[in-house]
């Protein structure tokens, strides 16, 4: 079975996020949301509300699970049986950013990073957008999944 770890902080999920899990889907038997837990980092929702957005965004589909998690990533794919990390490019930064954090990866483990490109209609969707958005009261619901509503 091909597991592959999706991590992020996922605050919240965004619509580019959400095409990246459903590429996967077809790519892997199964696709880990890992919501990484960093306890210096404010967040705008709680662990609980972006865990229920991508629960709730992909409740008909069985190949993804979403759990929280701790400490290094690949420590954790080495836990829950993931040979692969999965991770969106959207720019060429992302790219060198993502690029030295997989090397790092293979150097200490055997887990590959499989890159997709996001699709151009979400390529300028990050979750720092999303909640400068929400902040100024603008319309955030073409960036996210239905699933994801402020209170």
């Amino acid at each position: 079975m091909k597991k592959a770890l999706f991590p992020g902080s996922f605050d919240p999920i965004t619509n580019g996020h959400f095409d990246i899990i459903q590429r996967g889907i077809k790519l892997f038997d199964e696709v880990v949301v890992a919501i990484g837990i960093n306890a210096d980092k404010k967040y705008m929702f709680s662990l609980e509300e972006r865990k229920q957005f991508i629960e709730e965004a992909f409740k008909n589909e069985p190949k993804v699970k979403v759990v929280t998690y701790t400490g290094l990533t690949i420590d954790f794919c080495k836990e829950i049986g993931a040979e692969f990390i999965l991770r969106g490019l959207r720019n060429p930064a992302d790219f060198e950013f993502e690029k030295a954090i997989a090397h790092t990866n293979r150097k200490l483990s055997k887990i590959e990073t499989v890159f997709l490109l996001t699709a151009a209609k979400t390529s300028f969707i990050s979750s720092s957008i999303v909640r400068d958005v929400i902040r100024n009261n603008g319309d955030y619901t073409v960036l996210v999944p239905d699933s994801v509503r402020v209170k």
